[in-house]
Protein backbone atom coordinates (compact mmCIF):
# COMPACT_ATOMS: atom_id res chain seq x y z
CA UNK A 1 0.00 0.00 0.00
CA UNK A 2 1.43 3.12 -0.76
CA UNK A 3 0.79 5.23 2.59
CA UNK A 4 2.16 8.57 0.82
CA UNK A 5 0.13 8.63 -1.75
CA UNK A 6 -3.10 8.90 -0.01
CA UNK A 7 -5.09 11.77 2.32
CA UNK A 8 -5.00 11.76 5.69
CA UNK A 9 -7.96 11.02 6.09
CA UNK A 10 -8.61 7.63 3.87
CA UNK A 11 -5.56 6.35 5.37
CA UNK A 12 -7.39 6.73 8.63
CA UNK A 13 -10.80 5.23 7.37
CA UNK A 14 -8.54 2.25 5.70
CA UNK A 15 -6.72 1.66 9.08
CA UNK A 16 -10.64 1.87 10.39
CA UNK A 17 -9.74 4.86 13.16
CA UNK A 18 -10.28 8.02 14.64
CA UNK A 19 -7.22 10.38 15.13
CA UNK A 20 -8.72 11.83 18.52
CA UNK A 21 -10.18 8.13 19.86
CA UNK A 22 -7.41 5.81 18.46
CA UNK A 23 -7.82 2.52 18.97
CA UNK A 24 -9.91 0.64 21.30
CA UNK A 25 -8.10 -1.85 24.09
CA UNK A 26 -10.01 -4.86 22.21
CA UNK A 27 -9.53 -3.83 18.52
CA UNK A 28 -5.30 -3.84 19.74
CA UNK A 29 -5.52 -7.11 21.05
CA UNK A 30 -7.32 -8.46 17.81
CA UNK A 31 -4.20 -6.40 15.33
CA UNK A 32 -1.19 -7.65 17.93
CA UNK A 33 -2.83 -11.31 16.66
CA UNK A 34 -2.54 -10.64 13.40
CA UNK A 35 0.26 -8.20 12.89
CA UNK A 36 2.16 -9.69 15.95
CA UNK A 37 4.62 -7.64 17.93
CA UNK A 38 6.08 -4.20 16.58
CA UNK A 39 9.69 -6.18 16.50
CA UNK A 40 12.11 -7.08 13.90
CA UNK A 41 12.47 -10.62 13.49
CA UNK A 42 15.97 -11.58 14.67
CA UNK A 43 18.61 -13.49 12.69
CA UNK A 44 18.42 -17.31 13.47
CA UNK A 45 21.48 -17.78 16.11
CA UNK A 46 23.34 -20.65 15.22
CA UNK A 47 23.74 -23.11 18.68
CA UNK A 48 26.62 -23.18 21.14
CA UNK A 49 27.84 -25.99 19.71
CA UNK A 50 27.63 -25.59 15.95
CA UNK A 51 29.78 -21.79 16.96
CA UNK A 52 32.46 -23.89 18.81
CA UNK A 53 32.70 -26.61 16.44
CA UNK A 54 32.97 -23.54 13.74
CA UNK A 55 35.84 -22.80 15.55
CA UNK A 56 37.85 -26.27 13.65
CA UNK A 57 36.76 -24.90 10.52
CA UNK A 58 40.20 -23.39 9.39
CA UNK A 59 42.34 -25.00 6.64
CA UNK A 60 45.50 -25.03 8.61
CA UNK A 61 43.27 -26.68 11.30
CA UNK A 62 42.90 -29.71 9.14
CA UNK A 63 46.23 -30.00 8.39
CA UNK A 64 46.27 -30.48 12.30
CA UNK A 65 43.70 -32.57 12.78
CA UNK A 66 45.41 -34.93 10.30
CA UNK A 67 48.50 -34.95 11.57
CA UNK A 68 46.60 -35.51 15.18
CA UNK A 69 44.93 -38.77 13.87
CA UNK A 70 48.55 -40.02 11.99
CA UNK A 71 50.20 -39.22 14.89
CA UNK A 72 48.18 -40.88 16.92
CA UNK A 73 47.97 -44.20 14.65
CA UNK A 74 51.55 -44.31 14.77
CA UNK A 75 51.20 -44.55 18.55
CA UNK A 76 53.11 -41.16 19.10
CA UNK A 77 50.82 -40.34 21.99
CA UNK A 78 52.75 -37.47 23.32
CA UNK A 79 52.96 -35.79 20.03
CA UNK A 80 49.12 -36.35 18.95
CA UNK A 81 48.04 -35.08 22.23
CA UNK A 82 50.39 -31.76 21.98
CA UNK A 83 48.69 -31.30 18.35
CA UNK A 84 45.18 -31.70 19.49
CA UNK A 85 45.92 -29.47 22.92
CA UNK A 86 47.21 -26.70 20.55
CA UNK A 87 44.08 -27.05 18.15
CA UNK A 88 41.84 -27.12 21.28
CA UNK A 89 42.84 -24.22 22.90
CA UNK A 90 42.96 -22.12 19.82
CA UNK A 91 38.74 -23.09 19.28
CA UNK A 92 38.34 -21.95 23.41
CA UNK A 93 40.09 -18.68 22.88
CA UNK A 94 37.67 -18.07 19.35
CA UNK A 95 34.68 -19.34 20.85
CA UNK A 96 35.18 -17.31 24.51
CA UNK A 97 35.57 -13.87 22.12
CA UNK A 98 32.81 -14.75 20.03
CA UNK A 99 30.32 -15.67 22.76
CA UNK A 100 30.87 -12.41 25.01
CA UNK A 101 30.60 -10.59 21.94
CA UNK A 102 27.24 -12.21 20.89
CA UNK A 103 26.28 -11.65 24.61
CA UNK A 104 27.43 -7.80 24.43
CA UNK A 105 25.27 -7.68 21.53
CA UNK A 106 22.50 -8.82 22.85
CA UNK A 107 22.51 -6.65 26.35
CA UNK A 108 23.08 -4.35 24.35
CA UNK A 109 19.64 -4.51 22.35
CA UNK A 110 17.72 -5.32 25.14
CA UNK A 111 18.65 -2.31 26.77
CA UNK A 112 17.73 -0.39 23.67
CA UNK A 113 13.39 -0.03 24.92
CA UNK A 114 11.78 2.08 22.91
CA UNK A 115 8.69 4.50 23.99
CA UNK A 116 5.56 5.68 22.41
CA UNK A 117 2.85 7.93 22.94
CA UNK A 118 -0.37 7.10 21.82
CA UNK A 119 -3.95 7.55 21.76
CA UNK A 120 -5.95 4.78 22.64
CA UNK A 121 -9.77 4.86 23.72
CA UNK A 122 -9.23 8.82 23.63
CA UNK A 123 -6.48 8.91 26.36
CA UNK A 124 -2.45 9.82 25.92
CA UNK A 125 -0.95 6.59 26.92
CA UNK A 126 3.06 5.75 27.44
CA UNK A 127 3.51 2.18 26.52
CA UNK A 128 6.28 0.22 25.05
CA UNK A 129 6.89 0.40 21.34
CA UNK A 130 6.92 -3.49 20.70
CA UNK A 131 3.10 -3.46 21.94
CA UNK A 132 2.06 -0.84 18.70
CA UNK A 133 -0.33 -2.14 16.16
CA UNK A 134 -1.31 -0.85 12.43
CA UNK A 135 -3.87 1.59 13.37
CA UNK A 136 -2.14 3.04 16.23
CA UNK A 137 -2.16 7.01 17.04
CA UNK A 138 0.65 8.29 17.73
CA UNK A 139 2.14 11.76 18.84
CA UNK A 140 5.64 12.25 18.64
CA UNK A 141 7.95 15.60 19.00
CA UNK A 142 11.29 16.88 19.34
CA UNK A 143 14.05 13.85 20.39
CA UNK A 144 11.62 11.19 19.82
CA UNK A 145 11.91 8.58 17.40
CA UNK A 146 9.31 7.42 15.44
CA UNK A 147 8.61 3.81 16.70
CA UNK A 148 7.04 2.32 13.63
CA UNK A 149 5.77 3.61 9.85
CA UNK A 150 3.82 6.21 10.26
CA UNK A 151 1.26 8.40 7.73
CA UNK A 152 1.48 11.70 9.26
CA UNK A 153 -1.74 13.25 10.06
CA UNK A 154 -1.21 16.63 12.00
CA UNK A 155 1.81 18.27 11.79
CA UNK A 156 3.70 21.31 13.43
CA UNK A 157 6.39 22.25 12.52
CA UNK A 158 8.21 19.23 12.25
CA UNK A 159 11.74 18.37 10.98
CA UNK A 160 13.13 14.73 10.71
CA UNK A 161 16.47 13.52 10.61
CA UNK A 162 16.20 10.74 7.92
CA UNK A 163 20.14 9.77 7.99
CA UNK A 164 20.09 6.59 9.77
CA UNK A 165 17.61 5.21 6.44
CA UNK A 166 19.02 7.62 3.67
CA UNK A 167 21.99 8.66 4.28
CA UNK A 168 21.00 12.23 4.11
CA UNK A 169 22.58 14.43 7.13
CA UNK A 170 20.15 17.70 6.54
CA UNK A 171 17.06 17.48 8.58
CA UNK A 172 13.97 16.96 6.09
CA UNK A 173 10.91 19.26 6.81
CA UNK A 174 7.66 17.04 6.80
CA UNK A 175 4.01 18.34 6.25
CA UNK A 176 0.72 16.29 6.23
CA UNK A 177 0.16 16.49 2.57
CA UNK A 178 -0.20 13.22 -0.29
CA UNK A 179 2.82 13.01 -2.28
CA UNK A 180 3.08 11.07 -5.62
CA UNK A 181 2.65 7.27 -5.43
CA UNK A 182 6.10 6.97 -7.62
CA UNK A 183 8.64 9.06 -5.11
CA UNK A 184 11.62 7.99 -3.63
CA UNK A 185 12.09 7.08 0.12
CA UNK A 186 13.64 10.43 0.57
CA UNK A 187 10.58 12.21 -0.95
CA UNK A 188 7.94 11.14 1.33
CA UNK A 189 7.40 13.71 3.39
CA UNK A 190 4.12 12.75 4.66
CA UNK A 191 5.66 9.67 6.39
CA UNK A 192 7.69 9.19 9.71
CA UNK A 193 9.93 6.33 8.93
CA UNK A 194 11.07 4.19 12.16
CA UNK A 195 14.24 4.42 13.32
CA UNK A 196 14.35 8.40 12.11
CA UNK A 197 14.80 11.25 15.03
CA UNK A 198 12.54 14.05 15.22
CA UNK A 199 14.76 17.29 15.45
CA UNK A 200 12.39 19.92 15.76
CA UNK A 201 8.67 20.50 16.02
CA UNK A 202 5.76 18.35 16.62
CA UNK A 203 3.34 15.70 15.11
CA UNK A 204 0.62 12.98 15.24
CA UNK A 205 0.53 9.89 12.86
CA UNK A 206 -1.55 6.63 12.59
CA UNK A 207 0.98 3.81 12.13
CA UNK A 208 0.74 1.67 9.01
CA UNK A 209 3.73 -0.82 9.01
CA UNK A 210 5.53 -2.52 12.03
CA UNK A 211 8.14 -5.24 12.30
CA UNK A 212 9.38 -6.52 9.54
CA UNK A 213 7.39 -4.52 7.41
CA UNK A 214 8.76 -0.95 8.38
CA UNK A 215 11.16 0.15 5.87
CA UNK A 216 14.24 -0.56 8.46
CA UNK A 217 12.59 -3.70 8.83
CA UNK A 218 13.19 -4.51 5.01
CA UNK A 219 16.85 -3.07 5.15
CA UNK A 220 17.37 -5.65 7.90
CA UNK A 221 15.96 -8.63 6.17
CA UNK A 222 18.58 -8.22 3.04
CA UNK A 223 21.19 -8.07 5.56
CA UNK A 224 20.55 -11.11 7.26
CA UNK A 225 20.63 -12.91 3.89
CA UNK A 226 23.96 -11.25 2.36
CA UNK A 227 26.45 -13.89 2.02
CA UNK A 228 29.18 -14.10 4.51
CA UNK A 229 32.61 -13.13 3.03
CA UNK A 230 36.07 -14.35 3.47
CA UNK A 231 38.45 -11.88 4.73
CA UNK A 232 41.64 -11.12 4.09
CA UNK A 233 43.60 -12.50 6.57
CA UNK A 234 41.05 -15.93 5.96
CA UNK A 235 41.98 -15.98 2.23
CA UNK A 236 46.17 -15.62 2.85
CA UNK A 237 45.86 -18.36 5.42
CA UNK A 238 43.79 -20.52 3.23
CA UNK A 239 46.28 -20.03 0.22
CA UNK A 240 49.20 -20.45 2.61
CA UNK A 241 48.02 -23.71 4.34
CA UNK A 242 47.02 -24.98 0.48
CA UNK A 243 50.79 -24.69 -0.38
CA UNK A 244 52.18 -25.51 3.07
CA UNK A 245 50.22 -29.19 2.69
CA UNK A 246 51.65 -29.34 -1.09
CA UNK A 247 55.12 -28.78 0.10
CA UNK A 248 54.81 -31.15 2.81
CA UNK A 249 53.46 -33.90 0.90
CA UNK A 250 55.73 -33.34 -1.77
CA UNK A 251 59.19 -33.64 0.51
CA UNK A 252 57.34 -36.43 2.55
CA UNK A 253 56.76 -38.27 -1.10
CA UNK A 254 60.61 -37.71 -1.97
CA UNK A 255 62.16 -38.74 1.04
CA UNK A 256 60.30 -41.87 0.98
CA UNK A 257 60.62 -42.67 -2.90
CA UNK A 258 64.26 -41.40 -2.35
CA UNK A 259 65.17 -43.76 0.56
CA UNK A 260 63.45 -46.74 -0.81
CA UNK A 261 64.94 -46.72 -3.80
CA UNK A 262 68.69 -46.72 -1.81
CA UNK A 263 67.34 -49.82 -0.19
CA UNK A 264 66.27 -49.15 2.78
CA UNK A 265 63.47 -50.72 4.50
CA UNK A 266 59.97 -49.67 3.43
CA UNK A 267 58.32 -49.53 7.08
CA UNK A 268 60.84 -47.68 8.45
CA UNK A 269 61.14 -45.22 5.43
CA UNK A 270 57.23 -44.37 5.97
CA UNK A 271 57.81 -43.68 9.41
CA UNK A 272 60.19 -41.08 8.42
CA UNK A 273 58.58 -39.34 5.84
CA UNK A 274 55.46 -39.24 8.21
CA UNK A 275 57.32 -37.56 11.25
CA UNK A 276 58.82 -35.19 8.80
CA UNK A 277 55.27 -34.34 7.43
CA UNK A 278 54.62 -34.18 10.80
CA UNK A 279 57.19 -32.67 12.09
CA UNK A 280 57.16 -29.32 9.13
CA UNK A 281 53.39 -28.67 10.29
CA UNK A 282 53.73 -25.32 12.38
CA UNK A 283 51.30 -26.04 15.19
CA UNK A 284 51.81 -23.01 16.91
CA UNK A 285 50.86 -20.74 14.10
CA UNK A 286 46.82 -20.93 14.78
CA UNK A 287 47.69 -19.72 18.82
CA UNK A 288 49.57 -16.86 17.74
CA UNK A 289 47.39 -15.69 14.88
CA UNK A 290 44.57 -16.06 17.33
CA UNK A 291 46.35 -14.30 20.84
CA UNK A 292 47.26 -11.41 17.89
CA UNK A 293 43.98 -11.00 16.94
CA UNK A 294 42.33 -11.27 20.06
CA UNK A 295 44.84 -8.37 22.16
CA UNK A 296 43.49 -6.41 19.01
CA UNK A 297 39.91 -7.33 19.65
CA UNK A 298 40.59 -6.52 23.57
CA UNK A 299 41.84 -2.97 22.38
CA UNK A 300 38.93 -2.35 20.14
CA UNK A 301 36.61 -3.26 23.23
CA UNK A 302 38.35 -0.54 24.80
CA UNK A 303 37.10 1.99 22.49
CA UNK A 304 34.28 0.79 22.56
CA UNK A 305 33.77 -1.03 19.64
CA UNK A 306 32.68 -4.80 20.05
CA UNK A 307 33.98 -7.22 17.54
CA UNK A 308 31.99 -10.54 16.86
CA UNK A 309 34.67 -12.45 15.24
CA UNK A 310 38.56 -12.21 15.66
CA UNK A 311 39.00 -12.52 11.80
CA UNK A 312 37.34 -9.05 11.60
CA UNK A 313 39.31 -6.94 13.72
CA UNK A 314 42.14 -6.87 10.99
CA UNK A 315 39.42 -6.39 8.36
CA UNK A 316 39.88 -2.81 8.51
CA UNK A 317 43.90 -2.90 7.86
CA UNK A 318 43.05 -3.98 4.95
CA UNK A 319 40.26 -1.73 3.77
CA UNK A 320 40.33 -0.57 0.27
CA UNK A 321 37.55 0.59 -0.51
CA UNK A 322 35.16 3.28 1.34
CA UNK A 323 31.83 4.00 0.51
CA UNK A 324 30.69 7.41 1.84
CA UNK A 325 27.65 9.47 0.97
CA UNK A 326 27.26 12.31 -1.78
CA UNK A 327 29.34 14.74 0.42
CA UNK A 328 32.51 12.42 -0.06
CA UNK A 329 32.99 12.65 4.09
CA UNK A 330 32.73 10.25 7.17
CA UNK A 331 31.18 11.75 9.88
CA UNK A 332 29.27 10.45 13.13
CA UNK A 333 26.76 12.63 12.76
CA UNK A 334 27.26 15.10 15.42
CA UNK A 335 28.19 19.21 15.08
CA UNK A 336 30.55 20.66 17.02
CA UNK A 337 31.37 24.57 17.84
CA UNK A 338 34.35 25.18 17.66
CA UNK A 339 34.28 29.18 17.69
CA UNK A 340 32.11 31.93 19.49
CA UNK A 341 31.61 35.47 18.53
CA UNK A 342 30.57 37.83 20.71
CA UNK A 343 30.69 41.14 21.60
CA UNK A 344 32.64 41.17 18.31
CA UNK A 345 35.37 38.59 20.22
CA UNK A 346 36.46 35.26 18.99
CA UNK A 347 36.32 32.53 21.77
CA UNK A 348 37.87 29.08 20.59
CA UNK A 349 35.67 26.08 22.13
CA UNK A 350 37.34 22.84 22.58
CA UNK A 351 35.94 19.33 23.20
CA UNK A 352 33.85 16.88 20.55
CA UNK A 353 30.22 15.38 19.83
CA UNK A 354 27.91 15.15 22.89
CA UNK A 355 30.53 14.60 25.34
CA UNK A 356 30.30 17.40 28.18
CA UNK A 357 33.87 18.27 27.95
CA UNK A 358 35.45 21.29 26.52
CA UNK A 359 37.05 24.65 27.57
CA UNK A 360 36.51 28.22 26.14
CA UNK A 361 39.63 30.27 25.63
CA UNK A 362 39.52 33.83 24.06
CA UNK A 363 41.16 34.36 20.74
CA UNK A 364 43.09 37.35 19.78
CA UNK A 365 41.95 37.99 16.50
CA UNK A 366 38.84 40.16 16.56
CA UNK A 367 35.56 39.42 14.37
CA UNK A 368 35.65 41.57 11.11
Amino acid sequence: MDWHSLDAQEALELLGVSSKKGLTETEVQKRQEQYGRNVMTPKKQQSAFVRFMLQFHQPLIYILLVATVVTLLLEEYIDSAVIFGVVFVNAIIGYIQESKALAAIDALSRSMTAKAQVIRDGKKQNINAQELVPGDIVQVQSGDKFPADVRLVHVRDIKVDESALTGESVAVEKNAAPVAADDVLGDRFSMGFASTVVTYGQATGVVVSTGDKTEVGKIQESISSAETLETPLTKKIKEFSHLLLWVILGLAAAVFIVETVRGADWGDTFMVAVALAVGAIPEGLPVAVTIMLALGVSKMAKRRAIIRKLVAVETLGSTNVICSDKTGTLTENQMTVQQIVAGNKVYAVSGLGYRPEGRYRKVNSRWT
